[in-house]
């Protein structure tokens, strides 16, 4: 009987452990999911499509005058009066300084009795008392003496080549010519600038593109500039080729010297735009990435080609198709290919 009662004890005593462990191996199982579920991180997602994007291109440039001449004498003279002073706008033609001219006393003279000896030889050659050579002779001299006093005569008087205004002087009256310019006179309407184009952009660039200017003088406000030069070369070097800009500058606002930005519209381009909150930019480099979600659930980590900026969202040159899903939150635990929960 005692043997009986053993049995039965032992068999119970089996059949309870057995059950005690399927349970706790289905409780330890339960808790598994549940620690996978709760490790898969959480992210909110965007679609993105391909939009038409003005392809704009900013440059930094120094304002130059379109016209720059510096008034010289021809001849080192003494200075006897300057007409203008710095800043005075100046007309083309117009007096701006006076040079001694006594030192032309002499050839004065020299030429007013070259004109009396030739009248002398042209009423003796049309008697037939001088010869033809002697005539002609007689003739070339007075000339050539009346050029020279002509142009030390303009010398004396220097005029404005161009419309423009007086930017620097160099002397005073009464100073002795000694090289430098006696003044400096700009035209400022228009004005110039010139910017370094990329060599992908060559193709692309030709006087019809839209062009605005803004200066840090004047803030947000934009001048409207249009494309005068397309240098044909490239700078092997630097692999970009100048391009001139010119701005009418009608009320001359736009001064020799200021600090550009121009903006050139090298037109439209289908590109996929994202918010700015699904791009990252990798740690020690300068590569850009976005992760999208994929259909399996998982998140893919894809480099981009960054375009422009525009307020909260960029333009992606290469990285991205159309009518993708991008990861625009929670993007701090996430790998390639990791499975990933979808918040709404």
């Amino acid at each position: 009987m005692k043997k009986n009662l053993t049995f039965i004890a032992l068999v119970a005593t089996t059949i309870f452990c057995s059950c005690g462990s399927s349970e706790t191996k289905e409780n330890a199982e339960t808790v598994e999911t549940a620690q996978v579920q709760q490790e898969k991180p959480k992210v909110k997602i965007a679609k993105v499509t391909a939009e038409e994007v003005a392809q704009l291109e900013q440059y930094t440039t120094t304002v130059e005058a379109e016209v720059k001449n510096n008034i010289i004498p021809s001849s080192a003279l003494r200075i006897e009066k300057i007409l203008v002073e710095v800043g005075d706008n100046v007309r083309k033609g117009q007096k701006l300084v006076l040079l001694d001219a006594s030192s032309l006393d002499q050839l004065k003279m020299q030429v007013e009795n070259q004109e009396i000896d030739f009248k002398r030889v042209e009423e003796l050659y049309k008697v037939g008392g001088a010869s033809a050579a002697e005539y002609d002779n007689a003739k070339t001299q007075l000339e050539v003496n009346k050029r020279a006093l002509a142009n030390k005569l303009e010398n004396t008087v220097l005029v404005s080549p161009i419309d423009g205004v007086v930017s620097a002087r160099n002397y005073d009256n009464g100073d002795m010519y000694g090289g430098k310019p006696i003044l400096v006179v700009e035209q400022i309407s228009p004005v110039k600038m010139k910017i370094n184009v990329s060599e992908s952009r060559y193709a692309q660039t030709n006087k019809s593109l839209p062009v605005t200017v803004t200066f840090d003088t004047y803030g947000s406000q934009e001048f409207t500039g249009k494309i005068d030069i397309v240098y044909p070369t490239i700078n092997a070097a630097t692999h970009t080729f100048p391009v001139e800009i010119k701005i009418a500058n009608n009320d001359r606002k736009v001064r020799p010297g200021m600090f550009g930005h121009v903006t050139v519209n090298f037109g439209t381009k289908n590109h996929v735009v994202v918010p700015d909150q699904a791009v990252i930019k990798q740690a020690g480099a300068g590569d850009y990435y976005v992760y999208t979600y994929e259909q399996n659930g998982t998140v893919k980590h894809n480099k981009v080609e960054l375009g422009r900026r525009m307020g909260d969202r960029y333009e992606l040159i290469s990285g991205i198709e159309p009518n993708s899903y991008v990861v625009v939150a929670g993007q701090t635990n996430l790998s390639n290919g990791k499975e990933v929960e979808v918040m709404e």
